[in-house]
């Protein structure tokens, strides 16, 4: 169908898992005023995309590899701020939820949201509206409502412990970060197990928010260098 150019809203898809962009794909074009002018399988393939296309909205994943959403977002609002950038993603993380708001998002919606509210979504972030997933809304109220934790004297993490925490950060598996440090995955889950002594912390998502916390990783994981 062809659409006309005065209605329809130009849509960014940015996800690196192919069969993710084909599902959104194929139920936002059912809608008459709605077309995905660009699909990219990474975050720097999005940036190059945003440039030649100009789409009015950008539905990025935040897990992306050469560039996360988190990184592309903060791209965005410095290269072209009327653009609408809409998170669409499977992590709901505190880490995560802040720094999406922080490097500006104009919505936050998971991948477990229904084909219409995500349709929803996308048109509200190009009339200019906040969108934010109910799970999600809640856990910022808990956040923000909640009192400040007693401060707590740790013990510094060594450089390793750190490179794996950085990457804990980042939202890779251990297999992952294994792969990247050049050790066992059995080698990961020891340092990991030393982190959560030393942050007293009893998963991952509570050890990377005392790190940051602490000020030894940025509020906005999308900076962390993965070498």
């Amino acid at each position: 169908m062809v659409k006309s150019k005065k209605t329809y809203i130009r849509v960014l898809l940015a996800d690196d898992h192919a069969i993710v962009r084909t599902g959104i794909r194929q139920f936002l074009e059912r809608e008459k005023d709605i077309e995905i002018v660009a699909e990219a399988g990474d975050g720097e393939e999005a940036r190059q995309l945003i440039e030649k296309h100009r789409p009015d909205v950008a539905v990025l994943d935040i897990q992306m590899p050469k560039a996360s959403g988190i990184e592309v977002t903060r791209w965005v609002r410095q290269n072209h701020p009327g653009l609408g950038v809409l998170i669409l993603t499977a992590y709901d993380d505190d880490p995560y939820v802040l720094a999406v708001l922080q490097a500006g998002a104009n919505g936050f919606v998971m991948k477990t949201a229904t084909p219409d509210e995500i349709i929803q979504a996308v048109k509200d972030v190009n009339d200019g509206k906040s969108v934010m997933d109910a799970s999600i809304t809640q856990k910022l109220l808990t956040h923000l409502t909640s009192p400040a934790p007693a401060p707590i004297v740790e013990e510094p993490l060594t450089d390793r412990e750190m490179d794996v925490l950085q990457r804990v950060a980042k939202g890779y598996t251990n297999k992952a970060i294994g792969v990247q440090l050049n050790i066992s995955d059995r080698t990961v889950q020891g340092h990991l197990a030393h982190v959560f002594n030393k942050l007293q912390a009893a998963s991952r998502t509570e050890a990377v928010m005392r790190a940051v916390s602490l000020g030894w990783l940025p509020a906005d994981i999308g900076q962390l260098k993965v070498e």
